[in-house]
């Protein structure tokens, strides 16, 4: 299977170098917030035909990974 990370990219020059999917200017947070919105996956594959839907998993991917770290308790 292929690495997910892979697809999100980051660039500084870039949305502000936010994390996007594959060099595209299609943010994670797009992806994410889009989601969150209630579209199905296949509402979003169908918006935004550029993505597929190993892009969809990544960003979810990406997102679950990035919130997932330990924080210290003072």
């Amino acid at each position: 299977m292929e690495n997910l990370r892979s697809r999100i990219t980051l660039n500084p020059r870039q949305c502000g170098g936010r994390p996007c999917i594959r060099g595209m200017r299609i943010r994670v947070t797009d992806v994410l917030n889009l989601l969150a919105a209630g579209l199905t996956v296949e509402q979003l594959l169908a918006e935004m035909p550029d993505l597929e839907p190993l892009d969809v998993q990544a960003a979810l991917q990406y997102a679950a990974q990035r919130i997932d770290h330990p924080s210290l308790a003072a």
